[in-house]
């Protein structure tokens, strides 16, 4: 086993590896070949086998053994002894390449025009064959090969590609499906209204209170938000010391953004129903019909994008006006209900 090499133009014993961006075996190699590059060309004789991976391969020398290659384009215009396995973009036999035995491939256009011994089995779109073949000749495309007169010894058979076959729904069978998802979507996202009506009314009217006076601010900074903060986030994540609050930036943006959905439903409900209802009744009235207009195609894309950028724009400013990062130190504190009165209390020093 030798190093690693870009080129071998001297004799070597053994199974021998290669691997850089241009490959050239030129010598005679008494082994296997293990070649990997952009390009990997064998122009010397090889006694065992040959198994590259490259953007081009091409064998121009002689090949004992069998050959296993995947490439973008693969030339045979050597001799390989025995079998051969090629997956490719492009494959071509010159007319001076032979292979011994079978020959075993898939690829978009495999042309042979040299000599195959035995059985030719590929999976192509475009097959040509002008040289010869031994054996039978099975292949599968939509096309029909074109085939030289008495280029294929043996049978020919050509297996067309498998197609799925057309389901036809009827009408009656997608008015039901849908039926069913309206009735599934209702019942999960009523329970998920049901819940935060009951748990978190006043953070419901707390964050819709932005919505009221002024909706169209609050789907501005929503959809300003949509675009900045995954990029911003994407931008920390270069950084190695960022990594650990991109994971948690990213958790509290799924949270803001599937609770969008809760906030938009208790702010449809709070406009329809301006008496002093329950915020459980306003959250389901609201969720029911969000439910039905996410359902309708078409216009459930514009529903989705209005619910969520209202959804992040109310939160967002909710977050400001209660301004949580602030330090209030003890002279900020609120003063004490007591203090006026204490102040009433003290002496007058004026005369």
């Amino acid at each position: 086993m030798s190093p690693a090499a870009p080129s071998a133009t001297e004799a070597q014993e053994g199974s021998q590896f290669y691997a850089d961006a241009i490959v050239d075996v030129s010598g005679d190699i008494d082994g296997d070949v293990y070649a990997a590059g952009q390009s990997v060309t064998i122009s010397g004789n090889v006694t065992g086998d040959v198994i590259a991976a490259a953007q081009t391969i091409t064998i121009t020398g002689t090949v004992d053994g069998d050959v296993r290659l995947a490439a973008q384009t693969v030339t045979i215009s050597g001799e390989v002894t025995h079998s051969g396995t090629i997956f490719a973009a492009d494959i071509n036999v010159a007319e001076t390449g032979s292979f011994g035995d079978d020959l075993v491939g898939a690829s978009s256009t495999f042309a042979i025009a040299g000599d195959v011994g035995r059985d030719v089995l590929v999976s192509v779109d475009s097959l040509t064959i002008n040289g010869s073949v031994g054996g039978d000749l099975s292949y599968v495309s939509d096309s029909t090969a074109v085939i030289e007169d008495g280029a294929v010894a043996g049978s020919v058979e050509r297996v067309e590609s498998p197609q799925a076959p057309a389901v036809e729904v009827s009408p009656w069978a997608a008015i039901v499906g849908w039926l069913l998802g309206l009735l599934y979507a209702l019942v999960a996202f009523s329970m998920v209204t049901l819940v935060a009506g009951l748990l978190i009314p006043r953070w419901l009217q707390r964050v819709t209170d932005h919505l009221v006076p002024s909706p169209w601010k609050a789907m501005l900074v929503g959809f300003v938000a949509s675009l900045a903060i995954p990029i911003g986030l994407l931008a920390l994540l270069v950084t190695v010391v960022g990594a650990p609050l991109v994971l948690a930036g990213l958790l509290v943006w799924a949270v803001l953004t599937l609770s969008t959905f809760v906030f938009a439903s208790y702010y449809i409900g709070r406009l329809l129903l301006r008496g002093g209802q329950h915020p459980l009744a306003k959250s389901l009235i609201g969720g029911l019909i969000l439910i039905v207009a996410l359902q309708i195609p078409w216009l459930n894309i514009l529903v989705w994008c209005v619910m969520v950028f209202i959804g992040l724009g109310a939160q967002l400013l909710t977050f400001r006006s209660a301004r949580p990062w602030r330090y209030r130190s003890a002279t900020d504190s609120e003063p004490s209900p007591l203090a006026p009165r204490m102040a009433d209390e003290q002496p007058s020093l004026a005369l």
